[in-house]
């Protein structure tokens, strides 16, 4: 789904909020001044600004840096330093936006803990969001080159501002190797054992693994327990990402409720 996003006065949108043009002084980052620097200012000075973008799509946040104009010497450890969301900005994680020679522009993403991510829906919708309104792809339908390859989205935009995104993400992936879990052929209602209880599990990628729990309720489902532990399961030689699904009404209507741990991020 493709929530509709609509403008705020502070120039966010609801669905995809952001704080656009805002200043980060990267204090934290005293002793490694070097992670990150603009070209040509002094990127050695502890007290540089970084600017960077706040945005979410339905909740999936994450800090973005225009690379096309700041470089990111070491986005690992960047990312590790702004994501914690008690001492830091917060976020599920870090996204450059950088120039790409095969498409409008490259999202290069960075989980909550370092980890490299292959693709983000959301996150892709905020790209962008961003890479229009400052004019690095001022096209309504641009290509954006990502690690799961490059993938089309379509903006809808209304006087200058992008108002809602839609990505193509593709066909879903089902065979196996190429999620990649450890089993071959569809992975769809297997059993999963983890610390001796076996769990209905089907498994998918749209770009990044995902495994899927059906559950009678997702206010009461273990994301914080069991999350972590199918993420980091053998079954999944990359991690995984653990969506916990109650099914809310049936076809046609098909209504789900769902919760994500994310690979690298957590709930």
């Amino acid at each position: 789904a493709h929530p509709e996003l609509s403008a705020t006065p502070d120039g966010g949108v609801q669905g995809m909020r952001g704080t656009p043009s805002t200043a980060v002084e990267m204090r934290r980052l005293r002793r490694t001044a070097d992670l990150w620097h603009a070209p040509g200012d002094a990127g050695r000075d502890p007290d540089v600004r970084l600017p960077f973008t706040k945005m979410h799509g339905i909740g999936n946040d994450y800090v973005y840096v225009d690379a096309f104009a700041h470089r990111v010497a070491d986005p690992v450890r960047v990312a590790q330093v702004v994501s914690p969301r008690k001492t830091a900005i917060g976020s599920d994680g870090l996204i450059l936006i950088c120039p790409s020679d095969v498409a409008d522009c490259r999202m290069e993403m960075y989980n909550a803990d370092g980890s490299r991510g292959e693709m983000c829906g959301n996150g892709i919708r905020c790209v962008a969001k961003y890479a229009f309104e400052h004019g690095l792809a001022p096209k309504e339908r641009m290509a954006i080159e990502t690690d799961a390859g490059i993938k089309t989205v379509d903006l809808t935009v209304r006087a200058g501002t992008v108002e809602s995104v839609t990505v193509d993400m593709g066909e879903p992936i089902l065979d196996g190797p190429s999620i990649p879990v450890r089993a071959d052929g569809r992975v769809i209602e297997v059993p999963l054992k983890i610390d001796g209880t076996a769990h209905t599990v089907t498994c998918v990628s749209m770009g990044n693994p995902h495994v899927i729990l059906f559950v009678d309720d997702t206010a009461t489902a273990p994301v914080h327990t069991l999350g972590p532990r199918i993420e980091t399961d053998p079954f999944f030689p990359k991690k995984v990402n653990v969506e916990f699904i109650q099914l809310l009404e049936k076809a046609p209507a098909s209504r789900l409720r769902m919760r994500v741990w994310e690979r690298g991020s957590g709930e």
